[in-house]
C-alpha cells in the first residue's frame, strides 16, 4: 500500500514537472536557454521508460513516463524547429498571446 502511494507521487511529481516548462515555451516562444542535449536524453530516457513499461506491463511506468514524453517530446521539437514555426505552433496554442510583442 505504502509503495503504491509513492509510485503515485513519484509518478505525479515527474508529470507535473514538465507541464510549467512547456506552458513557459508557449507564452514566451523562447527557447534559447534550455540545453538541446538535455531535452534529447529526456526524450530518450522517457521512450526507454515507456517501451520497458509495454514489455512488462507495467501501467504504472508507461502512463506517467508517456506523459512525461510528450511534453519532452513537445519541448525539444520547440527547440529544434525555426523561429517562424515555433511562433506559428505557439499562436496556435495560446492565441492570446500577442507573438509580435514577444522575442525568440
Amino acid at each position: 500500500m505504502i509503495s503504491t502511494i509513492v509510485g503515485v507521487l513519484a509518478a505525479t511529481c515527474s508529470v507535473v514537472s514538465f507541464a510549467p516548462q512547456a506552458w513557459k515555451v508557449i507564452r514566451t516562444r523562447k527557447t534559447e536557454e534550455l540545453a538541446t542535449m538535455m531535452w534529447v536524453l529526456n526524450v530518450i530516457g522517457f521512450s526507454l521508460w515507456t517501451t520497458y513499461g509495454i514489455q512488462r506491463g507495467i501501467w504504472a511506468v508507461i502512463i506517467p513516463n508517456s506523459i512525461c514524453l510528450v511534453f519532452a517530446a513537445f519541448i525539444l521539437m520547440m527547440k529544434l524547429v525555426g523561429h517562424r514555426t515555433r511562433h506559428e505552433i505557439a499562436d496556435k496554442l495560446d492565441p492570446a498571446v500577442d507573438s509580435g510583442a514577444k522575442s525568440s
